[in-house]
């Protein structure tokens, strides 16, 4: 098509769209709340998988080992852990290490309260292994199979924050996926009435538009227009209220909540928000796009 038949079809996509300003701003309101949901659980999935990742570089798995337990087989095991593929790294702290460790935090080199254990180590036991995952999930069965082995004593490991973030992140997985699958569904029956009412509106114009020569994509095009505004426009405005809520949120837990914030920081909005913009602009244009396209298809019979 020439440029003037591409202006003419956009200008009557928007003409549509004030001729049919309630169905408009219901279709403009509904797919907001939905991509604003969508983004709302798509920040906090975000920052509870990235609370995982750092448990997983964190939050180890410490093994310590019988007192009758030899160099030899400490070795041996240690060899066995390295084999494992769901380990990322495993560190050995000897008995010796373990005592000049615990001088320098507890006594802070002063030599005359560790004179007292000069001629005995009292962490002679405490040999073992810290091990950190490749995935926080396989925590349970390392530590399974590491209680197979007959020279494991203990075992220290969190296993109720683990399950609490991936019970957590399953809980918000699917509860965002009904409620945006229900938000979705209303925005589709909307924005297609919303078509469909303008090309009732205007059926005697597209009626003259085809004995006069115009081919079904030009009559079609301002529909199409019609349902990309809406979709965008139902992205943007989440999409600007998220960033400020998010950033705000940000600002609040980092200087109220210093602990948390220490050992899971929030991930910053500059970090999150490009994924996030690009998801939900896909998501309101897509959307408008697609309904738009197969309603003008089945109400204009052109």
């Amino acid at each position: 098509m020439k440029a003037n038949a591409w202006s003419y079809c956009i200008r009557s996509g928007f003409k549509n769209l004030f001729h049919n300003k309630l169905f408009s701003a219901a279709s403009t309101a509904t797919i907001s709340a939905c991509i604003f949901l969508f983004c709302l659980f798509f920040a906090i999935l975000t920052n509870v998988q990235n609370m995982a990742k750092t448990a997983e570089t964190t939050v180890g798995i410490t093994v310590f080992f019988n007192d009758d337990a030899t160099e030899e087989q400490v070795k041996e095991l240690g060899q066995e852990i390295e084999k494992r593929e769901e380990i990322k790294s495993a560190d050995y702290t000897s008995a010796e290490d373990a005592w000049s460790e615990f001088k320098t935090d507890y006594f802070h080199n002063n030599e005359l309260m560790a004179q007292a254990f000069a001629e005995d180590n009292p962490l002679a036991g405490s040999q073992s292994y810290e091990i950190f995952l490749n995935n926080i999930e396989d925590q349970q069965s390392i530590v399974d199979w590491l209680y197979s082995f007959s020279i494991v004593r203990q075992i220290n490991y969190s296993s109720a924050a683990i399950e609490g973030l991936s019970s957590l992140e399953r809980l918000i997985s699917s509860l965002s996926a009904v409620i945006i699958g229900v938000l979705l569904a209303v925005s589709v029956f909307l924005i297609s009435n919303t078509i469909s009412v303008a090309a009732q509106f205007r059926r005697k114009e597209n009626e003259i538009m085809k004995m006069i020569g115009a081919t079904n994509f030009m009559i079609r095009l301002p529909f199409l227009v019609e349902g990309v505004v809406l979709g965008f426009a139902g992205a943007v405005i989440p999409l600007i209220g998220i960033y400020l809520i998010y950033g705000k949120a940000v600002t609040y837990v980092n200087d109220h909540f210093l602990g948390i914030s220490t050992l899971f920081a929030p991930i910053p909005i500059g970090t999150i928000f490009p994924e996030m913009m690009a998801a939900a602009m896909g998501l309101g244009v897509g959307v408008g796009f697609v309904v738009s396209f197969f309603t003008i298809r089945k109400s204009l019979r052109v």
